[in-house]
């Protein structure tokens, strides 16, 4: 039986390598290839066939909609089923993409369970579903592990006497002392804000997009490859590893980025057990060279050097 083969496009190295070892631990017969952008994946469509294209929107040389719209216009392609796998939630987006010809629509950050269940049903639509299942072995929750790639697109915890364990929160924020990453620039010592206060500053504030849902954060300190954000504890404790996306507004025209990374750490934000914040090491994994050069703006203006006031 010919093996499904799925074509993985977007310019961070980071998420195709994940994406495809998600695919392979749950359908282990699957073929996976990868292109770093819209130009690259469609010299590869030219020269072999494949069952499905997992596509990033935003990227250098050629975005996931030209790749679409030119995968539509091709006479041996306007049928195979094509997801878009994107931080771009806006309805005009979804609109646009649908116009062009998806078959599906995936948004950053997703779990493997969001992730999956989309490839299945573009592959079901086009009867080859049926193919991949009888490829993967009687058990398939190894994509549900407690591997990386779990934690990095929001993996659910094992179910241990009907209710998910729950992480303490020892184990999610090291130790307050915790050093920085040396990516930071210059990052000082944050100031602990008071414990029912939230924290202010118009243009340091943007919004961080988690598996578990959506927060508001303070931008703390800000380099070409990472951020340091404040956010306020929850219920939900995020997970170091988990994927995400920061969207930011900045300037008169109501700019806005939407930069993808994921949490490469998480502390307590003041010295003791129940910190009522969290200060998260955010990094970018964006290769697109108009989002670095965005973030470079924001480093020159300086939007990232707002602190909490005690008290405000």
């Amino acid at each position: 039986m010919s093996k499904i083969s799925v074509l993985v496009v977007d310019d961070a190295s980071f998420i195709r390598d994940l994406v495809k070892k998600c695919l392979r631990n749950y359908f282990p017969g699957i073929r996976t290839e990868d292109a770093i952008n819209g130009k690259k994946a469609q010299a590869m469509l030219a020269k072999e066939a494949f069952d499905l294209v997992l596509c990033d929107w935003e990227m250098p040389e050629m975005s996931g909609l030209e790749l679409l719209t030119w995968c539509r216009e091709q006479d041996n392609l306007k049928t195979m089923p094509f997801v878009m796998v994107t931080s771009r939630g806006d309805k005009e987006n979804v609109v646009q993409a649908i116009q062009a010809g998806v078959s599906g629509y995936v948004s950053k950050p997703f779990t493997n369970e969001q992730l999956l269940t989309k490839v299945k049903q573009a592959l079901n639509k086009v009867g080859k579903l049926d193919t991949l299942m009888n490829s993967a072995p009687t058990k398939m929750n190894s994509a549900f592990g407690n591997d990386s790639l779990s934690a990095l697109t929001g993996g659910k915890p094992a179910v241990v006497g009907g209710a998910a364990a729950r992480p303490a929160a020892a184990a999610t924020a090291p130790a307050p002392s915790a050093a920085p990453s040396r990516g930071l620039l210059n990052s000082p010592p944050v100031q602990a804000p008071g414990a029912s206060k939230a924290p202010v500053g118009g243009r340091g504030q943007g919004q961080l997009r988690l598996p578990s849902g959506t927060q508001q954060c303070v931008i703390k300190a800000l380099s070409i490859k990472e951020a340091l954000l404040v956010v306020k504890r929850t219920e939900t404790l995020p997970q170091i590893l988990d994927s995400a996306v920061l969207d930011l507004e900045q300037g008169d025209n109501a700019e806005i980025a939407r930069l993808n990374g994921y949490l490469h750490a998480i502390v307590a934000h003041e010295q003791k057990a129940d910190s009522d914040w969290l200060q998260l090491t955010f990094r970018f994994v964006d290769q697109d060279a108009q989002k670095l050069d965005y973030i470079s703006r924001l480093i020159a203006r300086g939007t990232a050097q707002k602190h909490f006031v005690p008290g405000a």
